[in-house]
Order: C-alpha cells, then structure tokens, then sequence
C-alpha cells in the first residue's frame, strides 16, 4: 500500500505551495497575463500553438485501426497515464458517445453489434429496434523511448458518454457516464461508474457496473489515498459532490456509504455566485464541512441531487474535472474540483476540500475570461502547477496556474472550435497528454517544464 500511495502522489501531483500572487493578475492593464512560458508561437499547419521550445506529437486519431481490428472512437475525453512493462505508458481514455454517435463509433455499421462481438463484453447492446451504446473506453500503450504507439484496443464498451473519471490509488481508471437520459430505450439503466484496468494486450473487461458511486449524471472522480474515499462530481447547474466511504478501501464492489457534501453553518448552501443569486458565496476563506447520507442512490426518477439539497447538501454549477494533490506551504492535501459555469461571469470556479479539516474553499474565482474561461478537465502538474483544459469555443486553451498564483496559457487549439479535454503527466513528468475532442486526436507535449 506504501507503495502504490507513493506512485499515486507522483502520478496526481503534489502541490507544494498556496497561489498566492493571483490578485495581482485580476487588474491588470494589459490584454492577457504575462505568459510563464512565453508567448505561444503560430503552429504551421495549424493544430495547436505553444510556447518556444515546447513540441507536441499526434499519437492517434479517431477512426485509426486498432490492434482489436475495430476503428478508434470518437470524443475522447478525461484520461489518465499509467505505468507499462519496460517504461512504456498505457493511457485509458473516455469516450463521450452514446448510441446517437453512429459516425464515430468503433464499427463500419454502428446501428448493431458486429457478428463476431462478444455481446457479454457490451454493456447495453440495444435491442431489435434500438442501436447498441457506443461509450466505453478504449487503451493506447506508448513507447517513450522510440515515440510509437505499440497497441490501442478497446477496454470497455457498451456505455453512455463517457466524460471524465480519474485514476486510483491501486492503478485503475475509473470511467463515469454523463448519459442524456439515465433509462436507455431498452430499458437498462444508465449514469454508472466502471473501474478499467491499464491493460497492455487487447481485451475488455466484463462491464460491470459500480453502483455504490450512485446513479447520477456523473463526471469524475478523486481518491484520497489514506482511505479510500472517492469524491465525485455531478454536472448538472444544481449538482452536489458527493464521497464515496467503501467498507473495503480498494474494493470498489464491495459497497458503502454515498454521501453528500453540506456546510455545517450554512445549510443547502448556493456556491455558485451567479449574478442572479442574493447570497455571495466568500473566496478564499476555508469552512467546515459536514457529509450526510443519501438514500435510493439508484435514484429511478433521477432526483438524487434534489433529496440531496432538501437534506442540506450544497448545490455546484457544473462540476467536472476533479484530481487528488497536496496544497499549501506545509503540504496538506486536498480534492481539487472545476465548476465550469461558476462565478459572477458565469466563467468557472476552482474548489478545493482538505480531508484532514474537513473544510471546503472556493479557491479560484477569477471572474476574467483572460485568465480563465469555462475551465473543465483538470490535473495537478508533478511540480505543482494547476492544469486546466477550458471547454470554450473562443478560447480552446489550456491554462495552467503556478503556486503563486499566475495565470498562463500552455496551448491553443487552432484546429478548430473544440476543446481540449483529458490533460494528464506522464509517471516520470516529463510529458503532458491531452486530447482535443473533435475530430478525436490524442497528443504528447514535451518540452522546458519549469519545475519548481
């Protein structure tokens, strides 16, 4: 267990230092912050743009064929890098389709499963009048050293669009469906959690679902590495955070508590700070937090977050990307989470939970889409940066936020209007991986990092 803490510190992140410069940022006179890495350089054909001496490849592309014969999905989302044979890196990455996402499937006809598909491996096939679920996840195996990818291949299938996730202490992908409805048409129930093993050789697993997580709009996870816990988000604009306290730390199926996150002095609390709201929600001041239980978390009629609120939980706007690190000058750990449309513009908040204190800070609010617009995906840099993958068609970058608290813009997708999604370090640090949604490319960047 030592062990796979250490790795697992590694491969979230530690943050060593608070940001603290931030304020200085908010009134600047000039159009954008200065930039860490200077500024981003025009890429030739246009793809992405970043700083001089940086350099990004394309690892693969949605539609390439895989080593399970089947074609690479579409909308690859939240992902996360872990540790192969011989100092490869396997990546597991969502991929945000449902049934409706025919074009980008993994099959020539994807209106019904292959003859030769293991129907026990999907895990909602459809039916006579319904096409299967094309979600899942799919693992790309990289070789650092020779820079080829060696294997991609199909991990999970069968699911309704997977948005983000996050890793685990013990070396798993944990995957979450954001479905449009939680009842598919043939009537299986949607809106899980799957765990995804980083397997190197070609196989899925056998898609069984986490039903202690709940059944929610889900969007990603956090594991506090002491204990097990896993913290999820909601995305919807009156979604909760939600823990996760299994009997068995490690052992997602063997049950627990799903609980809800509620201020002790401020009962139901509104976060948001939208303009529209009465009550202003403070930056930067920590308070207590309390978790209460949650009952019927299969939640039939979709109205889990609602009981949540009527018993005191704290509503979110649009929380997604979640990741594990420490902050501050002393090291305390914390559960780092985006809500993307948060804040007095409606532009996106930073929340942190510090598990020894059980307390709860806005941490960032910038309300300047200079700094900050719609971020979604996050990660913690091994140095201590804050990584964030914004989901705004004007902008398409990803920002990133030093431990004292500047602003910068790592890249840009001039691509297209998509955004950036699944930004991830490789074990060692040296690489970022990130995808950009549509039309479906996974990237490796390297270059200067500036480590603190």
């Amino acid at each position: 267990m030592h062990h796979s803490r250490r790795h697992f510190l590694r491969h979230s992140a530690a943050v060593s230092v608070g940001f603290l410069g931030l304020d200085r940022y908010l009134h600047a006179s000039e159009p954008e912050p200065p930039n860490l890495y200077g500024p981003l350089r025009p890429h030739p054909h246009k793809i992405i743009d970043l700083p001089a001496g940086f350099r990004f490849r394309v690892l693969s592309r949605t539609g390439d064929r895989m080593d399970d014969k089947w074609k690479l999905p579409g909308q690859p989302d939240g992902m996360a890098a872990f540790p192969g044979k011989n100092g490869r890196i396997v990546l597991v990455r969502n991929h945000e389709i449902g049934h409706d996402h025919s074009e980008t499937g993994p099959f020539k006809d994807n209106t019904r499963l292959p003859e030769d598909f293991d129907v026990s491996r999907c895990y909602d096939p459809g039916d006579e009048t319904t096409p299967p679920f094309l979600g899942g996840t799919s693992n790309l195996v990289y070789n650092p050293k020779s820079g080829k990818v060696e294997a991609q291949f199909l991990s999970l299938f069968g699911t309704d669009r997977n948005c983000a996730g996050g890793p685990t202490p013990w070396g798993t992908w944990v995957t979450c469906e954001e479905p449009g409805d939680l009842i598919s048409e043939s009537g299986l129930r949607h809106g899980y959690c799957f765990e995804v093993p980083p397997t190197e050789s070609p196989g899925m697993i056998d898609p069984v679902p986490l039903r202690g997580l709940g059944r929610f709009r889900h969007e990603a996870i956090a594991v506090h590495p002491e204990t097990g816990i896993v913290y999820l988000t909601e995305d919807r604009p009156d979604g909760l955070i939600y823990r996760f306290v299994p009997e068995k730390p490690g052992d997602l199926h063997a049950g627990g508590k799903l609980q809800a996150l509620t201020l002790r002095d401020r009962e139901s609390a509104d976060t948001r700070n939208w303009p529209v709201d009465e009550s202003t929600f403070p930056k930067n001041e920590r308070l207590a937090v309390e978790w209460i239980d949650l009952e019927d978390i299969e939640a039939p009629l979709d109205d889990l977050r609602y009981r949540g609120v009527e018993a005191g939980a704290a509503r979110f706007s649009r929380s997604e990307g979640m990741w594990f690190g420490s902050a501050g000058q002393v090291g305390e750990e914390a559960i780092y989470w985006a809500c993307t449309d948060g804040g007095k513009i409606s532009q996106g908040q930073i929340f942190r939970y510090f598990p020894g204190s059980s307390e709860i800070e806005l941490y960032l609010e910038p309300n300047d889409n200079r700094l900050l617009e719609k971020g979604d995906n996050i990660c913690i840099a091994p140095w201590g940066d804050l990584i964030i993958c914004e989901d705004a068609p004007a902008t398409n970058a990803i920002r990133g936020v030093t431990p004292d608290g500047r602003f910068y813009t790592l890249a840009r997708n001039t691509m297209n209007e998509k955004e950036f999604a699944g930004a991830c370090f490789s074990p060692d640090g040296e690489i970022l991986f990130v995808n950009i949604q549509t039309p479906g490319t996974t990237l490796a960047i390297t270059g200067p990092w500036k480590k603190a």
